[in-house]
């Protein structure tokens, strides 16, 4: 199947980093099931059945339960309480009150529509009158309309949910033990008419014995139907179910609690994604039915199912890959349409992913004031909807920022390349803790003699201007007072000339020779120009003078380019950024393919190499994310530690990445380590931004800047003491006073709106916990969510 080099497993082509594998037979074993958190364990089934409903960016949407927009007025547990047992002896009053009479006319109604003759004079029923059944019913509703009005009044049903069931199951079925009680004792005085009314539409006859056996029998199940409703009050039915399950040894299921919201779909119904309708309503039913054996036979993971629907929906696409497609299916089954690697998951899963929704799990939303009511307790993860946007991160050392963002994304997006949906590129530091080699496809350890693979300088550019424009931004970036396109221009004079003699680009030594104006170097690039008398090397050799001529003059930045070309002309780097063709280099133009990279630089001997290759990644990325033909696939670079990395032309490049479908994440430990000018740009450039715990105040005052402020409601309370003329009422007012030890006051309430500060930097710098982040999100589409309080994962 023609894939573009998406699936084919084994095939070498250009840009391509070669790696031969062979796709295993069943996939390894990840740590947790798909979507799950250790301890869970649902089934492929289960983690496709469960609902995902739209939500707001940000939100975890496996099994989401929306919440309401706004926090219904909540009343204090004491005068909940109060007010339910005020209500309660209030019915309790009027009740007594109407079954001694003393309420006139309470059983008018019943008189207006039934005869007279039905009762005597005293009211009671006749024996063999229909007022035996209705008299009855009638006391029935009555007391049924008290209880549910005064119910309603005193907020019964709230208080017994936030009193009692709040408390625990056990709490739960013995609180309803006194009241089954009481129930019991009234039902047996005839205080409440069950009896009655029942009794009243029982066959009797003429024998009294049979009759009386009629009647125990009545009671028994009367007192038995009660007993079953306050035990069903109570919880007891569930305490009991989860009981045996516990002594069953399926205490697990617990755990696994089907979530509110949209239906679930019918496993084994029609729309079953397990049994793949798109296939069989195609005419696939083979290939279905190997896939569906495939899942029930626990044999398929949920990388292998995203990855074949997503070769599936390439397929609907472009019709003439159904065959090879179909061939595959039936030849490999799960297997089919693997990564090129091979891999069909990741050796070992350090956060919780789902990708289905294509999302990482990184915390949950504090359910505190500072955060929307609507996303108070919610889980919270990224995916490239808002990751497109690029994500700022500025924390000190030692908050997580690696360990809780930096990993958890590249983990996603490696398992999202694994699906055929991603490519992402990860940078740190050697050591940094980005995950095992082995879940990568390619490795590049810089300085490393033990390294496989090598960094192309030029990034596969051909075109000596663009890769002079690549180079200048790297190199000279970041030094103050030279012109990047005058660098760009002075290093295209010699790129360009040394490419149309050699057919390749220089190497780092023989740039610095070039840089440094070197007799030999310049003499033999003379030479092998001269050689061919065409009109193109003609060209170049006219370069070459105007470089000779520029050199040594007022502002020109060869020198400076070559202290920094120096850099890299370290024994350490020796054998690295080789143009010969005698290593393997890897290239920022391999991002149409779904490739999993990790770069280690060397930050502990050669801190400024890296930085100065960690901008030329950056630069790199830019130019090859936007000049990509195929944009299907999400291309992400994540920095684990961006210091001194950012350029003004660089953050201008970020900005345009969203367009792209691209997307970068910066880590910092300061603002500091971003030029004074860049420091706005940047947090205007990006749309997701992130404060961890300890930031400073200045880097807060950056941050409040640009969340803004919003209207929200202040209100001033004044007191004021009352003083009063009366005798008797300064002689309370003291009694009071000398009592609590305060004076008597009046309290006066001013409402009004006010403009503050969404996160103030005093607020962002002492009052965010350890542990935790603030974080403001924004997706492509321009939906965006308000700064966050998150309690990132692993924090206990």
């Amino acid at each position: 199947m023609d894939t573009e080099g998406t699936y084919d497993g084994q095939a070498t082509r250009a840009g391509h980093v070669p790696r031969p594998a062979t796709s295993p037979e069943h996939p390894p074993k990840p740590r947790h099931a798909p979507g799950s958190a250790p301890g869970q364990t649902p089934d492929l089934a289960d983690w496709i059945s469960t609902p995902r409903p739209a939500a707001e960016p940000g939100t975890w949407r496996y099994g989401h339960t929306p919440r309401a927009a706004a926090e219904a007025e909540r009343t204090p547990d004491r005068a909940l309480a109060s007010g339910a047992s005020i209500s309660f002896l209030a019915c309790v009053l009027v009740w007594s009150l109407m079954r001694n009479t003393y309420i006139p006319f309470w059983d008018a109604p019943l008189n207006l529509f039934t005869p007279d003759s039905w009762y005597s004079a005293n009211g009671e029923p006749v024996m063999g009158t229909g007022g035996m059944r209705a008299k009855p019913i009638y006391e029935l509703l009555f007391v049924s309309a008290l209880l549910y009005g005064f119910g309603r009044l005193g907020s019964w049903r709230t208080a017994w949910q936030r009193l009692v069931v709040a408390r625990g199951p056990w709490v739960q079925a013995l609180a309803v033990v006194p009241v089954a009680w009481v129930t019991l004792l009234l039902v047996d005085n005839h205080q409440l008419p069950i009896r009655q009314l029942v009794f009243a539409f029982l066959p009797y006859t003429g024998d009294p014995v049979a009759n009386l056996a009629l009647d125990n029998t009545a009671k028994t199940v009367i007192d038995v139907a009660v007993v079953l409703a306050f035990a069903w009050l109570g919880g007891a039915f569930r305490l009991l179910r989860r009981l045996r399950a516990a002594q069953a040894g399926g205490g697990r299921e617990r755990n696994r609690a089907v979530p509110a919201g949209p239906a679930r779909t019918e496993v084994g119904g029609g729309d079953d994604p397990l049994r793949w309708p798109q296939l069989r309503g195609a005419g696939l039913g083979e290939a279905a039915d190997r896939l569906e054996g495939e899942a029930g036979g626990g044999r398929m993971n949920d990388v292998d199912y995203t990855r074949i629907r997503r070769a599936w929906e390439s397929v609907r696409l472009d019709p003439s890959r159904m065959r090879a497609f179909a061939d595959s299916v039936r030849d490999k089954g799960a297997g089919a349409c693997v990564h090129p690697s091979g891999d069909r998951d990741l050796p070992v899963r350090a956060a919780r992913h789902d990708l289905l929704a294509r999302q990482v799990l990184l915390g949950t939303v504090d359910d505190g004031v500072r955060n929307p009511y609507a996303r108070r307790g919610t889980s919270l993860a990224l995916d490239p909807d808002v990751l497109g946007t690029s994500l700022l991160a500025v924390g000190p050392s030692g908050t997580g920022k690696t360990q809780r963002l930096v990993r958890p994304v590249v983990e996603s997006l490696a398992l999202q390349a694994l699906a055929g949906q991603a490519a992402v590129v990860a940078v740190g530091a050697a050591g940094a803790q980005l995950g095992p080699d082995a879940a990568y496809d390619v490795v590049v350890r810089i300085g490393d003699p033990g390294s496989v693979y090598d960094l192309d300088l030029y990034g596969g550019a051909t075109d000596p201007d663009e890769a002079a424009t690549l180079l200048a931004e790297a190199f000279v970036g970041d030094v103050p007072g030279i012109d990047v396109r005058r660098a760009a221009t002075a290093l295209a004079q010699l790129l360009g000339p040394f490419r149309a003699a050699y057919g390749r680009f220089p190497a780092v030594p023989e740039l610095r020779e070039l840089l440094d104006q070197v007799p030999a170097a310049f003499d033999a690039l003379r030479r092998e120009l001269a050689a061919d008398g065409g009109a193109a090397r003609h060209a170049m050799l006219r370069e070459l003078d105007a470089r000779t001529r520029q050199h040594g003059a007022h502002g020109d930045p060869g020198p400076a380019l070559a202290d920094r070309v120096a850099l890299l002309d370290r024994p350490a780097f020796a054998g690295f950024f080789d143009t010969t063709g005698q290593g393997r280099p890897f290239s920022l133009r391999a991002l149409e393919h779904p490739i999993r990279v990790r770069v280690d630089l060397p930050e502990r001997g050669h801190a400024d190499a890296s930085r100065m290759l960690a901008r030329l990644l950056l630069a790199q990325f830019n130019a090859a994310a936007a000049a990509r033909v195929d944009r299907s696939l999400f291309a992400f670079l994540a920095f684990d530690d961006a210091s001194h990395t950012l350029t003004a032309e660089t953050v201008r490049g970020v900005q345009r990445l969203r367009s792209a479908h691209a997307g970068v994440l910066l880590t910092l430990r300061t603002l500091d380590d971003v030029p004074e000018a860049l420091r706005t740009p940047l947090l205007g450039a990006v749309g997701c931004r992130m404060a961890f715990a300890g930031v400073t105040t200045w880097d807060g005052k950056r941050f409040a800047e640009a969340w803004g402020t919003e209207w929200v409601e202040a209100r001033d309370v004044t007191h004021r003491t009352v003083f009063a003329d009366q005798p008797l009422t300064r002689a309370i007012h003291a009694f009071r006073k000398l009592v609590t030890g305060k004076a008597v006051t009046t309290d006066a309430v001013t409402v009004r709106q006010v403009e503050r500060e969404r996160w103030s930097a005093s607020d962002l710098a002492h009052a965010v916990p350890p542990g935790h982040a603030v974080l403001s999100l924004t997706s492509v589409s321009g939906e965006r969510a308000a700064p966050l309080l998150v309690r990132l994962a692993g924090t206990s």
